[in-house]
């Protein structure tokens, strides 16, 4: 079977794309597959340098790689591809929908406000939410573009930073805790990790940098292993999510668990989070590639 390695990309995550398919590339079994890298430099590219393969790997972040635009193009022309179908992708890159979905669910997320425009900013609403708040693009990843916010005289030019990456941006309540990570496969709870983080936040500096934050498995408490696992497989469901997807939560002083994002493709380099987890369940990184391949050639119709 021929699979083509799709990275790079058009998204502000180009570069953490091309890291996730070189380190595939890397990893796949060459015995196995023959293996072509497709670097994606202009839309165009998914339509005329994938007409030759089998199987699309995606390792495509962001915009046009993320948001379920590729995958439609790959269903059009009849190839399969890696993880989540278009809908599902689409879905979760918005982040607005992804926790308006949550919501409508009874899954527990914080509260946030999505503008199109400084004009629409809602100060009395950020106000009840009191500060600090997030503010990032709705439709990025990576952190990219991110701002801690502690007073109402710094909202509008994050907000204006933020659209320059994206025609959204969601300001959103800042919940204090300790930050996890729960992959899933196939509907089952991969081992958690926790994040921690050297600044005040998991920037995009920290999560691709070899010296970045730490994370390492971590076992919670019975009871809240058990919240934890019931909101990150309803998060999956409620989602439509197929073959893998990364839930991040983070956990309040509490002992409150709140889901942040979901990610759909998520990061492949030497320091992602997803092939540790699958590490910890003792899956080699080798078979954890010929588990996405196999479990999302069953799931393509």
């Amino acid at each position: 079977m021929k699979v083509g390695i799709l990275m790079g990309g058009i998204s502000s995550e180009r570069e953490v794309s091309l890291n996730s398919g070189k380190s595939m590339m890397k990893h796949i079994n060459k015995e196995k597959y023959e293996v072509v890298p497709i670097v994606i430099d202009k839309k165009e590219d998914v339509i005329e340098k994938v007409k030759d393969i089998d199987f699309a790997l995606l390792a495509l972040h962001g915009k046009f790689g993320e948001d379920g635009t590729v995958q439609a193009v790959l269903k059009t022309l009849g190839i399969p591809y890696s993880g989540c179908d278009t809908l599902s992708s689409s879905l979760c890159m918005d982040k607005d929908l992804t926790k308006t979905i949550l919501k409508a669910n009874n899954i527990r997320t914080a509260r946030w406000l999505n503008v199109k425009s400084i004009e629409e900013i809602d100060y009395e609403a950020i106000e009840e939410m009191k500060y600090p708040v997030f503010i990032k693009p709705t439709n990025g990843g990576s952190s990219v573009a991110t701002f801690k916010i502690t007073k109402r005289e710094d909202v509008e030019n994050a907000v204006k930073e933020g659209l320059k990456w994206d025609n959204e941006v969601m300001i959103e309540e800042f919940v204090k805790g300790d930050e996890i990570t729960c992959p899933v496969f196939e509907n089952e709870l991969f081992p958690i990790l926790a994040i921690k983080a050297k600044t005040d936040f998991y920037d995009y500096e920290q999560k691709y940098s070899a010296n970045g934050a730490e994370h390492f498995a971590i076992n919670l408490e019975e009871k809240l292993y058990k919240e934890v696992k019931e909101m990150a497989l309803n998060t999956y469901k409620a989602l439509k999510c197929s073959v893998y997807a990364r839930i991040d939560m983070i956990i309040t002083e509490q002992g409150v668990p709140y889901v942040l994002e979901v990610n759909t493709l998520p990061g492949m380099t030497a320091t992602s989070l997803f092939p540790q987890s699958a590490g910890e369940k003792g899956i080699s990184y080798t078979n954890f590639i010929d588990m996405i391949i196999e479990y999302s050639l069953k799931n393509f119709k």
